[in-house]
């Protein structure tokens, strides 16, 4: 990068000098742990409910799933597929995992048989852990079809507490299962006291999670996230963020996404913290368990502060414990922090990251507040760390001044080292090691970063670009608009034109016609959206995010 503009990275004068120091992560995540252990024994690790693990017990439980998987087989470098919700056994078959030398590849609670089928073949997966109703219901199937597949482990969800609530559990206890079933019960595994192996430390270098990205642009692809990645952007959570050591951190996105596994679990463990676990996102038992736990941490996509802040019964006491709130995984328009912080008080912070970098790669610090584009009205996503150069590439990969726009690159040590078993994948999206993310964005001189879009979802009308995200942010200032996403239809005349979905807020109204013209008194010609339509929800995927694509679909 010699002669890089990028490469003086100006965004450091906006750190504070704690926030610059260099860090020692740990090894990894289980070594984090440990050191937890010994510090705080005793301290809730794990809520759940009612339910409450200390460190102490959460290590003696995820030790004997390790002795467990190694007694069935199980080799160091084998990969240990997880299908749970947000929950215990989650994260002690996850731990489990890394103490008997596996690299886990998180799954989606959400896919069917057929998803589930190409990942456990495509990792060659050795050992599946999931729900005891998803293995009943498909999974025992998919399992067996899957050559690789040789241990099963499932879990009850309702175990390890006991307030079984319908709104978000919703579901009874399966009965004992019959002869033919070659699963064992996670729980009992994990009460059974078995030692964990001595000779299956992993390394910062040993690939921690295969990832498998959303398959946006095609066929899923699995990003190795490393122990380093993980551990390095963890650390960089903990000294980047004033949240005591020991507090709560509430877990908003599902640990399954690299969002949740780094920055609230990883970044849980490494400040010795109460991890707060709810099964799924539901409004009302979310905003209880902010009351009950008084958590100062927690980050999410900005649909769940939609949610949240349209819930009936949402006061500002339910936010008054945070001491920051992040948002990462899906845009976050300016309109929804300023009526957010005017509702409840707290500045929802910024972020951006994708799965290759191992979840943030900027975010806004919680000394400042992030700039809007005068010219755009796009938030600023915040700041590199003091680790990373974010280039902004034209498309022969040039770098583009300050201010222009064009593809995002990032390079650091929380950068995976590819896709798994894709080589020509890798060395497409991975050129010497950056990674090429295929957002459109800029970033101004002071070094503050701004995500337009992702490049294969810019409208073409009449030969005019046109961001999807710059019209959804205007819908998003409408009062009665909750959510909006705005993707490009074919078009006789303009090639493509316009079409914008949203959904309207509690016991509000507005018409289609009244969402055009609003957007037409405050956008160019060629950026309004002709055609509006209101659902009652938009599609998205389990973390929250938006799907376009789907809307894009004939409907």
């Amino acid at each position: 990068m010699t002669g890089s503009i990028y490469a003086a990275r100006p965004w450091l004068a906006l750190l504070t000098e704690a926030q610059r120091a260099p860090v020692t992560p740990a090894e990894t995540l289980v070594h984090a742990f440990r050191t937890a252990v010994s510090r705080a024994p005793g301290r809730p690790a794990l809520a759940y409910f009612d339910g409450r693990l200390d460190y102490r017990e959460t290590d003696a439980l995820s030790d004997s799933v390790a002795g467990h998987l190694t007694a069935r087989g199980l080799v160091r470098g084998d990969r240990v597929a997880i299908m749970l919700q947000n929950s215990p056994q989650f994260v002690i078959a996850l731990l489990g995992a890394w103490k008997a030398g596996a690299t886990v590849v998180p799954l989606n609670p959400m896919y069917k048989s057929g998803e589930v089928s190409h990942v456990l073949k495509d990792a060659e997966v050795t050992a599946l852990i999931c729900s005891d109703r998803a293995w009943d219901a498909y999974l025992h199937a998919t399992a067996e079809a899957a050559p690789s597949v040789r241990i099963a482990v499932t879990a009850c969800e309702l175990d390890l507490q006991t307030k079984n609530d319908p709104r978000v559990l919703g579901f009874e206890r399966l009965p004992a299962p019959g002869e033919d079933d070659w699963a064992d019960d996670l729980v009992a595994v994990a009460r059974q006291g078995l030692a964990a192996p001595e000779d299956r430390e992993l390394t910062a270098d040993d690939v921690a999670l295969i990832s498998y990205t959303s398959g946006t642009s095609g066929t899923p692809k699995g990003a190795m996230n490393s122990h380093g990645n993980i551990m390095v952007n963890a650390e960089r959570q903990r000294t980047g963020h004033p949240v005591a050591e020991g507090s709560a951190y509430f877990a908003l996105a599902p640990l399954f996404h690299i969002t949740g596994m780094v920055c609230q679990l990883a970044a849980c463990v490494v400040n010795a913290g109460t991890l707060v676990l709810a099964y799924r996102f539901e409004t009302s038992v979310v905003l209880e368990a902010f009351t009950e736990h008084r958590p100062a941490y927690t980050v999410g996509p900005s649909t769940a502060f939609m949610a949240l802040a349209a819930h009936p019964g949402v006061t500002p006491e339910h936010f008054a414990s945070f001491q920051v709130i992040s948002s990462g995984g899906a845009p976050l328009p300016p309109a929804l922090v300023e009526k957010f912080r005017a509702g409840f008080g707290p500045y929802i912070r910024n972020g951006y990251g994708l799965t290759e970098c191992t979840a943030p790669c900027a975010a806004v610090p919680p000394e400042r507040e992030a700039p809007v584009d005068p010219v755009s009205g796009t938030l600023s996503v915040g700041v590199p760390g003091p680790d990373t150069v974010v280039r902004i590439l034209d498309e022969n990969g040039q770098e583009v001044p300050f201010g222009e726009q064009g593809e995002i690159a990032v390079r650091g040590p929380q950068v995976v080292r590819g896709y798994w078993n894709l080589p020509e994948a890798t060395a497409a999206a991975f050129p010497d090691g950056e990674l090429r993310t295929g957002d459109i964005g800029f970033m101004d001189a002071a070094g503050w970063l701004y995500v337009v879009d992702r490049k294969k979802d810019m409208i073409n009308a009449s030969g005019f670009k046109v961001w999807p995200r710059e019209v959804e942010d205007v819908l998003y200032t409408h009062p009665a608009v909750r959510e909006a996403a705005v993707v490009g239809v074919p078009d006789p005349y303009r090639g493509e034109t316009v079409r914008a979905y949203v959904s309207l807020r509690p016991g509000a109204t507005a018409e289609p016609g009244e969402l055009g013209a609003y957007c037409e008194e405050r956008l160019a010609a060629y950026k309004y959206p002709r055609e509006v339509e209101i659902l009652t929800e938009l599609p998205k995927t389990a973390s929250g995010k938006i799907l376009r694509r789907e809307l894009r679909s004939p409907r």
